[in-house]
């Protein structure tokens, strides 16, 4: 396979921006399916939508991949068939570690925005992935035939929020009910789009009433590029003209170097603008020839290796995603260098366990095809081995590992109950598969009540989760009233001077340690720091690791009300130590005893996840809706009218937020919608501090009993 015509993208946006809609056009133009689904609840849905659960509620869960073909006798315009895999991935905040994972492997994406809706809040989310990965992309204006669209207003939004030099390369031809076309601003044509399902592609002179504008649009275009190479910004100053090998070449270069945006503008529920797209994926998104992938060392974590895509070098490779399939695990693979064969051992990094891939599959959404081996550049599926999400695989031990994807905190759990032993050992299975699948979702057994806890990213992602354990695996199952997962963290700085002394028959216990602890921000990347300065050997050196290990011990529990720590630096500067008594294990239970002590005298204060929520309602409902957010002891940041259109951004606690879903249709005759993600942990008020301290303390009288 000729690596420089192979492309590795993913298509991402906020919820209902019309991804999936996107994709399957993507399909159908490409030759791989041959009838055009929609994303609808129930029937069949859309190809890459293909879980049951998918299609009912007509939102993307799980990223589905797949592979097809552009170019040749496809496209007018890119003369060699370029290979695309293809990955369509969730927009629902909740399931935020898809998008992230999927980011973490690909080469390229195409970053979608609803023409009405503009830039929201989860585009903001994805734009922050992409940048942490360093993903080039294109942007797609889509829903342009919608009520309202204006592309010039989403293009000033992604450079105002998104910080990227975003320019149109299209200029659509009407908006709304009036929208026909394209006209290209590097071909200076106009692009209709005729046929059952737009599959024709009709290139014509621009009409006389856009021709003036066109040039507008073009001069702009041409001024913006200019900024990103020399020759056509001295082509533009002498009055010359710019050629279109020129124009794509700059393109090109600025896309996968400098945070240049091109926009493209279509209508994929209307069959309209999606082949440029694609021309553009194949022109100006990066080959896995022309990205830098670097791997640590095993041995020296500070060494990094580049890796090259050689299908002769050494194999590496990396499993991003773990599928449970009723045949055996599936384990989606992204191979970075050299090539894997059917039927060879290849080692796990991590573990040093050596598996075989006995069967290597290309995924086209739950349908798969065998083959018998796969090279650098690729994304496959292996069949039957036993790996986590994130892992290494080589062809050697110790060889290297690739730096893991980000995996963000839960803030959210529910109790989950089965009606019967049988069913008890199914959930046991469900919920080890679900933890090996989703890293962001975690399960515990409250030791106090004995019941079992999920955790997650929000109350949609339980809900799946709860909905996929009866489905899938017919269990009886009863879930509690969701949780939120608060934080324990200092008020106020507090020097510590502590003692343990514990003497029996035989060698005591002594140690004796000093020092302050302060508050930091529980925002940053460090949720517990610990320094220690000690001079003339106070504390032997042998004793320092037993005392941090004692206080990170004991974050899990905080004595407010047993929440996790966070927000902690302790600066450890003085001590003393006994000849005889001293030990390790009297070092760290002195830790963990002097944590307990300083927390309590440090004014303790409960955290709580607060919610960045984004709501539209028809604006007749505005005031309502602004009310309610307000007893909710939510902050109202922005709201903004358009087309009749209610835009509310609003921070609210995530406490307040459980069945808002329902609350918010019936205020408005089922016409709001709203998304939300995390934004911070933020203070509890006293009085529901308070509230809450007292019913753990309630709680905790009733297990005693």
């Amino acid at each position: 396979m000729d690596l420089s015509k192979v492309r590795n993208i993913g298509i991402s946006a906020h919820i209902d921006s019309g991804k999936t809609t996107l994709s399957e056009r993507i399909l159908f133009y490409t030759g791989r399916i041959h009838k055009i689904e929609e994303v609808k609840g129930g029937g069949d849905g859309a190809t890459m939508d293909h879980m049951e659960l998918e299609q009912e509620r007509g939102i993307t869960i799980t990223s589905a991949a797949t592979s097809v073909s552009w170019g040749g006798p496809h496209a007018d315009h890119i003369k060699t068939p370029h290979h695309i895999n293809l990955i369509d991935t969730p927009g629902h905040v909740d399931f935020t570690i898809e998008v992230e994972r999927s980011l973490r492997v690909l080469d390229g994406a195409v970053l979608v925005l609803c023409a009405v809706g503009g830039v929201q809040s989860q585009s903001l989310t994805v734009d922050r992935q992409m940048r942490r990965y360093n993903v080039p992309r294109l942007a797609f204006i889509n829903k342009m035939d919608r009520t309202g669209a204006d592309a010039h207003k989403v293009v000033a939004m992604m450079r105002e929020k998104l910080n990227t030099d975003a320019v149109l390369v299209q200029l659509p031809i009407g908006a709304g009910e009036t929208f026909s076309g394209v006209i290209d601003l590097v071909t200076m044509k106009k692009l209709t789009f005729t046929g059952d399902q737009g599959e024709t592609v009709e290139y014509s002179d621009i009409p006389a009433d856009m021709l003036d504008e066109a040039k507008e649009y073009r001069a702009a275009m041409l001024e913006s590029m200019s900024m990103y190479n020399d020759e056509m910004m001295e082509l533009l100053l002498s009055e010359e003209e710019v050629s279109e090998e020129l124009i794509h070449k700059v393109i090109k270069d600025a896309v996968q170097n400098q945070g240049f945006t091109p926009v493209f503008v279509g209508s994929a529920f209307k069959n309209k603008g999606v082949q440029p797209l694609l021309d553009g994926v194949a022109r100006y998104l990066p080959s896995p020839l022309e990205r830098e992938i670097s791997a640590r060392k095993v041995d020296d974590e500070t060494q990094k290796m580049a890796l090259k895509p050689d299908p002769n070098e050494p194999f590496v490779g990396m499993a991003f995603k773990i599928v449970e399939d009723p045949y055996g695990q599936l384990t989606f693979m992204r191979i970075y260098q050299g090539s894997i064969k059917k039927g060879e051992m290849y080692i796990n990094q991590r573990t040093g366990r050596k598996d075989r891939f006995s069967r290597i599959v290309r995924m086209h959404s739950d349908d798969r095809e065998e083959i018998d081996e796969a090279g650098a550049g690729d994304i496959v599926a292996i069949m039957g081995i036993d790996c986590a999400s994130g892992e290494t695989y080589a062809n050697e031990r110790d060889f290297c590992t690739l730096e893991s994807m980000f995996v963000p905190e839960p803030v959210i759990k529910v109790s989950v109950n089965p009606a019967s032993r049988a069913d008890s050992d199914k959930m046991g299975k469900a919920l080890q598969r679900f933890r090996k699948e989703d890293p962001t979702f975690q399960v515990y057994n409250d030791e106090e009540t004995n019941e079992t806890i999920i955790c997650g990213m929000g109350e949609l992602h339980l809900d799946i989760y709860i909905e996929r354990m009866r489905r899938e695996y017919k269990i009886d199952i009863e879930a509690g009233a969701p949780k939120v997962s608060y934080r324990e963290a200092p008020g106020k700085a507090v020097p510590f001077d502590y003692k343990h002394k514990k003497q029996t028959g035989g060698s005591g216990q002594f140690a004796h340690m000093k020092g302050e602890m302060t508050p930091i921000d529980p925002e940053g990347e460090e949720l517990f720091v610990f320094e220690e300065h000690i001079v003339g050997g106070r504390i032997p050196k042998q004793f320092i690791p037993p005392i941090e290990k004692g206080m990170r011990d004991s974050l899990n529990k905080g004595p407010l009300a047993e929440y996790p720590v966070v927000g902690v630096k302790i600066d450890l500067n003085d001590g003393s130590y006994h000849e005889v008594d001293s030990s390790e294990r009297a070092f760290y239970i002195a830790a963990q005893g002097c944590f307990r002590e300083i927390l309590r005298s440090s004014n303790p204060m409960l955290l709580e996840p607060i919610m960045k929520c984004e709501l539209e309602c028809p604006e007749e409902y505005q005031g309502d809706v602004v009310g309610d957010v307000i007893r909710r002891r939510g902050l109202v940041g922005s709201t903004d009218v358009r087309d009749n259109v209610s835009y509310i951004i609003a921070e609210v606690p995530l406490a307040e937020t459980f069945g808002y879903a329902t609350d918010l249709r019936s205020m408005t005759k089922g016409q709001g919608t709203f998304t939300m993600e995390l934004l911070a942990y933020r203070k509890v008020p006293n009085n529901v501090q308070d509230e809450i301290v007292a019913a753990r303390a309630k709680k905790e009288l009733a297990g005693a009993k």
